[in-house]
């Protein structure tokens, strides 16, 4: 779609506290970023997020979450309480950052630069609500952007992910 900037240079902190970049996080490898909650009507999406990062990470790519509060105050818990969360609940292997803002003033650098980039209606802004993905390619490029209630597994969510891991 767009390069807004080299993504995977940008600064985050792992949901264990330390300090990385989203190139280290994903292994330079294609990647689905997700602002995830562990207390939203989609949160039931982690199950499909570790299918795909079951199904192709042995090919080259990875889930990241990212934990966030700003809807509805769906993901109040510590690091320590969302990492139990997911690994206990959902059995979630893929890396996972420290909560952050996804929109407004206080939005992550990370963030800024994902909403930047449209979605396939051309629609670019703010993120809509938890479990919106951003598909990112082994370079860092955001290729393509699915609103929250589009299933990790739809359909168009795989070709996206296939497309990249045939580059």
């Amino acid at each position: 779609m767009t390069g807004v900037t080299d993504l995977r240079t940008l600064p985050v902190t792992t949901l264990q506290g330390d300090p990385s970049t989203l190139g280290e996080l994903t292994g330079g490898r294609p990647a689905l970023v997700v602002n995830v909650a562990s207390r939203c009507g989609l949160t039931p999406q982690y199950t499909q997020l570790e299918q795909l990062q079951q199904e192709y990470g042995d090919r080259g790519f990875t889930v990241v979450g990212v934990p966030c509060n700003q809807f509805a105050g769906q993901e109040p818990g510590t690091s320590a309480e969302i990492e139990e969360f997911c690994s206990a609940t959902y059995g979630v292997t893929f890396p996972m950052t420290a909560k952050v803002e996804v929109n407004g003033p206080d939005a992550d650098p990370l963030y800024r630069a994902l909403t930047a980039v449209p979605d396939a209606d051309g629609e670019a802004g703010d993120v809509q609500w938890n479990f919106e993905k951003f598909l990112l390619s082994a370079s860092g490029e955001v290729v393509a952007r699915f609103r929250p209630r589009t299933e990790p597994t739809d359909p168009a969510v795989r070709a996206a992910v296939e497309a990249q891991l045939t580059l």
